[in-house]
C-alpha cells in the first residue's frame, strides 16, 4: 500500500511531524479507515526515502495519541478513532492552512482588506457549499 504523503526537504517541520500530520488528515477524512493495514516501518522508510528511525518515531506518536495499533507479529493498523477527535484534526489543518496563507500575504505586504478579499473571491470561485 502507497501512502499519498508528500515531503518537504525545504520545509522548517520536522519530516517525522509531516508524516505524522499527513497520516493523521488521512484517518481523519476517512482515507484510512478503522482497521486499515499500514506499511511495514521499512517499507514506509522506503518509500519515502527516510530514515527507519524516523518513521519508527512517527508511529510510536500515532500509537500513544492512539490513531493507530501495532500487533506484535501482525503489522501496525488504523485504530478506531471518535468523530470529536477527527473534528479536531481537521479543523486544525484548514486553520493551519489559512495561517499559512495569510503568512504569505503579510509577506507580500497585502492588507487585511486586501486578503480578505482575495479570501472572499476565493470561496466564491469554489463554489460556497
Amino acid at each position: 500500500m502507497e501512502l499519498p504523503i508528500r515531503l518537504s526537504k525545504t520545509s522548517r517541520e520536522p519530516i517525522y511531524h509531516q508524516i505524522e500530520n499527513q497520516l493523521k488528515t488521512l484517518i481523519a477524512s476517512g482515507q484510512l479507515a478503522e482497521g486499515d493495514a499500514l506499511p511495514s516501518i521499512r517499507a514506509l522508510a522506503k518509500d519515502l526515502e527516510t530514515s527507519v528511525i524516523t518513521i519508527r518515531r512517527t508511529y510510536q506518536n500515532l500509537e500513544y495519541q492512539g490513531f493507530i495499533r501495532t500487533t506484535q507479529g501482525k503489522g501496525t493498523f488504523v485504530a478506531a478513532v471518535d468523530d470529536t477527535m477527527k473534528q479536531q484534526i481537521k479543523v486544525s489543518e484548514v486553520y493551519q492552512a489559512i495561517e499559512h496563507a495569510v503568512d504569505i500575504a503579510i509577506s507580500y505586504e497585502y492588507t487585511t482588506e486586501q486578503i480578505k478579499e482575495i479570501f472572499t473571491e476565493v470561496i466564491q470561485e469554489k463554489g460556497e457549499r
